[in-house]
């Protein structure tokens, strides 16, 4: 891994502006490191971000990256690859009936110790959200043909979505479903979480809930927990809210949900008493055991306050973050946009709205909001593919310096 400098930055007018509580905290801004690049377009080392056959609508793209090694799930492009973070292009595994044939990777492997950069061939149709294991295996969510689709009754959802499994090396293992290998497929898969022991947390979403299927090595369903709309929990001191849910995470270290819910309250005119609107009243992560599926604590997470000018009044806006992902020893990173890149927010589980907390900026330049995917290692460094009209950018932030002030 590359060494990065770390420049801490202690603005007194963005401590003011942004945010609340000046003496008690400082906005760090975190040095970016641009990794390499990739052009867009359909070879083995390029990227296809924006479907560019035309043939059906734009699919996911997602990075993840695991010891130093970046890995991009590419659904436009129907192909999986490995890179060094210099940008060296390890292996591919790839669809070769919409693929073009890899120029600069041996596909005729058989003794991986014979060659260092090599490229299987899979039938991918829209590979999506990636997780890599301590193995290095690779779990990707797929899209199964139409043929193959089903729907559940209970659920209201279209079951198309698999999990595919490969070795380290990149050879195809198995697939995973509801009940394991070769189950029937999931609903719409929201996430791929490596966690702890090398289990696996796939979190699937359907109009009545959401539903977590929690796999060992071996592809066993050890746990599988169903939240449904209606059991959303809410604080008791806030029964008169509505709520959304943001995400759901698998903790890296521990057999953990985080559960990240947005709580709203109406908003009344004063002068006619009549619904006018509605207004943010909390954001709370929820903690919850994936053995037993109960609840094991909380996190309050405060707004992100900005101000605004308005019929020439200041007005402070409270606005809600979104939640990134979970690194070691429970610490939660969340992020919201502001003009030249994101602003983060690092909480654990003894943080508060008055609690021990981390803020700190990432640049990301307006040219390069064509297309932004994000991964948090467990770890804490936080890497980024960003794209701009004509290429991408694999970036990365030591943002788990940042974390290490937080106690667990």
């Amino acid at each position: 891994m590359k060494p990065v400098l770390f420049v801490w930055v202690i603005s007194l007018f963005s401590c003011l502006f942004w945010f609340t509580g000046c003496f008690r905290e400082t906005v760090s801004s975190v040095v970016r490191e641009d990794l390499f690049t990739l052009n867009i377009g359909r070879l083995e080392d390029q990227i296809d971000l924006f479907n560019l056959e035309g043939n059906r609508s734009v699919s996911k793209t997602a990075i993840t990256m695991r010891d130093g090694l970046l890995y991009i799930s590419n659904g436009n492009g129907e192909k999986i690859v490995r890179y060094t973070s210099y940008g060296d292009l390890l292996f591919m595994i790839y669809n070769d009936e919409t693929n073009p044939p890899p120029l600069s990777l041996r596909t005729d492997v058989e003794d991986r110790g014979t060659v260092t950069r090599w490229a299987f061939s899979y039938p991918l149709r829209e590979p999506g959200d990636i997780a890599v294991d301590s193995r290095k295996h690779i779990y990707v969510e797929d899209r199964l043909p139409d043929e193959r689709h089903s729907f559940n009754d209970e659920q209201k959802a279209l079951l198309d979505s698999i999990i595919l499994h490969f070795d380290a090396d990149g050879r195809f293992m198995e697939y995973l479903g509801q009940e394991g290998i070769g189950g029937t497929p999931f609903a719409r898969i929201n996430g791929v979480y490596a966690s702890a022991n090398d289990e696996l947390a796939v979190v699937c979403r359907n109009p009545a809930g959401w539903t977590i299927y929690w796999f060992d090595t071996g592809g066993t369903v050890l746990y599988r927990i169903h939240l449904r709309n209606e059991a959303i929990p809410v604080p008791s001191d806030r029964q008169q809210v509505f709520y959304s849910v943001d995400t759901i995470v698998a903790a890296p270290d521990e057999k953990k949900l985080y559960i990240k819910v947005d709580y709203y309250r109406n908003t009344y005119d004063e002068s006619t008493g009549t619904l006018s609107g509605s207004e943010p009243d909390s954001s709370v992560i929820w903690i919850m055991d994936a053995e037993d599926g109960s609840y094991t604590g909380t996190i309050e997470v405060p707004f992100f306050e900005n101000t605004v000018m308005e019929n020439n009044r200041r007005i402070n806006e409270k606005l809600i973050y979104s939640m990134l992902g979970v690194i070691r020893g429970g610490k939660v990173f969340l992020s919201y946009p502001i003009d030249g890149g994101y602003s983060i927010l690092i909480l654990s589980a003894s943080s508060g709205p008055s609690g021990e907390q981390r803020r700190g900026l990432i640049r990301v330049d307006n040219d390069e909001l064509v297309f932004n995917a994000f991964d948090l290692s467990e770890e804490g460094i936080l890497s980024g593919l960003l794209a701009t009209e004509l290429e991408a950018r694999v970036v990365w932030w030591r943002t788990d310096r940042l974390a290490e002030e937080v106690s667990p």
